[in-house]
C-alpha cells in the first residue's frame, strides 16, 4: 500500500513555500501606461482611476526617473491633444504631444524602454478609430486610409524616440502596413507589439475618462472583437505573426485569462496582458471602502496573469506592485 500524498507537508514554513512557488511576478515583468497632456507642470489626477494622472511633459519625465529608479524596465505613452480633427493631425504629427514626451523621456531616462500606443481615437474629433464614412454614425471605420494614418504615426513616433511601436485600432493588415513603413523609414529594428486580441469590452470606461477617447457616436463593435469570441483571437494572432509582429498583446486580461492561455499555446512570440483601467479601479473602489486588502488582490491578480501565460503586463499598479514585491 502506498504512503498516503500530503500536498501539505510543502505549505508548512513560509520558505518552503517560496522555495516550491511556481509563478512569481517581477518589477522586469511590468510596463506602465502614462497620459501625456499639454502645458507645464500639469498633474490632473482621473477621477475614476485613483492614483493615476493626466501629466505634462515635465512631470512625464520626473515619472519616467521614478519608474526606472523602482526597477520597472518600460512605460507606455498615451497622448491627449490640445485639439482634435478627423485626420489625427496630433497623432502623426512630429510635434504631437506623443513625441514630445517620447523624445523628452529618452533624453533625460535613456535606458528606459518608450513604447507609444499607435492609434487614433484620442485625435479624432469623433473618437473613433480611424477614418469614418461621411455620415456614418454607427462607427465602421475606413480600413485602408486609415492604414495611412496609422503608417505616418508610427513613423514619427520612432523618429521621436520611442522604442517599441504598439498599434491597438484592430484595423485589418495594420501590423504589415506598420512594418513596411518603418522599414522604408530606415526602423528595421524597431520592435511592433501588437494589440493582437483587443476586445470590445466594457472595462474601458476610465482609460476613455483618462485620455478623452470616447466615441461620440455609436461604439467599436465594428473593429474591436466580440467577447464572446475565442478562436477569432487566435486567426487575429496568427495574422499578426504572420504580418511581422514582434511581440502579442491581449486586452482585456482579467476576463481574458483563458485568451492569453491560449495565444500563449500557439506561439513562442512574447505576450502581454493589458490590465485594463476597469480592472484597476474596481480594486481601488473596494479598497477605497476597505472591502478588500489592496496589496494582496493586487499581487494575486498579477501572478494570474503570469500563471496564464503572460510575459509581460501592462497595469496601472505596477509601482505599487513593485513596492509590495
Amino acid at each position: 500500500m502506498f504512503p498516503i500524498a500530503r500536498p501539505r507537508r510543502l505549505r508548512q514554513h513560509p520558505q518552503l513555500r517560496r522555495m516550491v512557488q511556481e509563478t512569481v511576478v517581477t518589477a522586469s515583468d511590468l510596463i506602465y501606461p502614462l497620459f501625456a497632456v499639454p502645458g507645464e507642470r500639469v498633474a490632473v489626477e482621473v477621477k475614476s482611476m485613483p492614483g493615476v494622472y493626466q501629466l505634462s511633459v515635465d512631470k512625464i519625465v520626473e515619472e519616467a526617473k521614478e519608474v526606472y529608479d523602482l526597477g520597472i524596465p518600460a512605460i507606455i505613452l498615451f497622448g491627449i491633444p490640445e485639439t482634435k480633427d478627423t485626420d489625427a493631425t496630433g497623432a502623426w504629427h512630429d510635434c504631437g504631444i506623443v513625441q514630445k514626451a517620447a523624445t523628452a523621456v529618452k533624453e533625460r531616462v535613456p535606458d528606459l524602454i518608450v513604447i507609444a500606443d499607435t492609434c487614433l481615437c484620442e485625435y479624432t474629433t469623433h473618437g473613433h478609430c480611424g477614418y469614418l464614412e461621411v455620415g456614418d454614425l454607427e462607427g465602421r471605420v475606413l480600413n485602408d486610409p486609415t492604414l495611412e494614418l496609422l503608417k505616418k504615426t508610427a513613423v514619427s513616433q520612432a523618429k521621436a524616440g520611442a522604442d517599441i511601436i504598439a498599434p491597438s485600432g484592430m484595423m485589418d493588415g495594420f501590423v504589415q502596413a506598420i512594418r513596411i513603413a518603418l522599414d522604408e523609414a530606415g526602423f528595421q529594428d524597431t520592435p511592433i507589439l501588437s494589440y493582437a486580441a483587443k476586445y470590445a469590452s466594457a472595462y474601458y470606461g476610465p482609460f476613455r475618462d483618462a485620455a478623452d477617447s470616447s466615441p461620440q457616436f455609436g461604439d467599436r463593435r465594428t473593429y474591436q472583437m466580440d467577447p464572446a469570441n475565442a478562436k477569432e483571437a487566435l486567426k487575429e494572432v496568427e495574422l499578426d505573426i504572420a504580418e511581422g509582429a514582434d511581440m502579442l498583446m491581449v486586452k482585456p486580461a482579467l476576463a481574458y485569462m483563458d485568451i492569453i492561455w491560449r495565444v500563449k499555446e500557439i506561439t513562442n512570440l512574447p505576450v502581454a496582458a493589458y490590465n485594463v483601467s476597469g480592472e484597476y479601479s474596481m480594486i481601488k473602489a473596494a479598497a477605497l471602502n476597505g472591502w478588500i486588502d489592496e496589496k494582496k488582490v493586487t499581487l494575486e491578480t498579477l501572478t494570474s496573469f503570469k500563471r496564464a501565460g503572460a510575459d509581460l503586463i501592462l497595469t496601472y499598479h505596477a509601482k505599487d506592485a513593485v513596492r509590495w514585491l
